[in-house]
């Protein structure tokens, strides 16, 4: 995940690159999907292991999806009548967001499916007495067992964490710069478009990432009766239970 913002910034680019046509646009989409796999492979939870058959075909699906809504909403927009040319150029601008955030989303689920189907590991909250006797003698604490339930909550969180992440980075600096393309400074100086939309896209990634990361914690903690009954009585301080969400 520390390498997102700048590689990112990349494909982000391409996708917001103004005219884009039929072959830019599934060539980004295909880049950005490529990046979202190994973004979502490095950063599971690594109890359950995912096979590299499960991770092809995750990835064929969600570039198919991501495509399908890019090609489709293109072809889409330019029919609607009853819109404004100015609302016409602002809904393809944003067209490249709604491939993004469905196919982001569809990404994780794919990705980590497996998860949900097996379960990740569970482990017991801890007491501040446990923490310093486990620091002490470096003893591992021992998984509960597996829990599907966990999964949903990781895999749904992580999803949406994507889409938080992505709607600021696909929806402002494509608004920001439709409203710059007006000026006159800018029709003068149409080489400044790319520089201006690399800044804007990068200035909005250093904020939006940290932000979405953070809107659920990677190391969560539920109550242990809303997972299966066979935790129930496994609690461990306050009646908790605790799994790696994943990133």
């Amino acid at each position: 995940m520390s390498c997102f913002v700048l590689s990112n910034l990349v494909v982000t680019a391409g996708m917001l690159t103004p005219g884009l046509q039929t072959t830019g646009t599934l060539l980004w989409q295909i880049a950005n999907q490529s990046l979202n796999v190994a973004i979502n492979a490095s950063n599971a939870n690594k109890s359950t292991p995912l096979s590299t058959s499960t991770m092809v075909k995750s990835y064929f699906v969600a570039v198919s999806a991501s495509c399908s809504v890019a090609l489709g909403l293109n072809a889409l927009v330019p029919r609607l009548k009853r819109l404004s040319p100015s609302t016409k150029i602002i809904l393809t601008r944003l067209v490249p967001f709604a491939a993004v955030a469905s196919a982001g989303a569809l990404n994780v689920f794919l990705m980590r499916g497996e998860e949900i189907r097996r379960g990740i590991d569970v482990y017991p909250v801890l007491s501040e007495a446990e923490k310093e006797k486990k620091e002490r003698t470096g003893d591992e604490v021992k998984s509960l067992g597996k829990s599907k339930k966990a999964a949903v909550m990781a895999v749904g969180e992580t999803a949406i964490s994507r889409v938080l992440n992505a709607t600021p980075i696909m929806v402002i600096p494509p608004l920001i710069l439709v409203r710059l393309q007006r000026t006159a400074w800018l029709q003068k100086r149409p080489r400044m478009i790319l520089p201006l939309n690399l800044g804007l896209i990068l200035t909005t990634s250093i904020f939006a990432l940290p932000l979405a990361l953070a809107a659920f914690p990677q190391r969560q903690a539920v109550h242990a009766k809303s997972l299966e009954p066979e935790f129930w009585n496994k609690a461990g301080k306050d009646g908790k239970v605790e799994f790696n969400r994943g990133i």
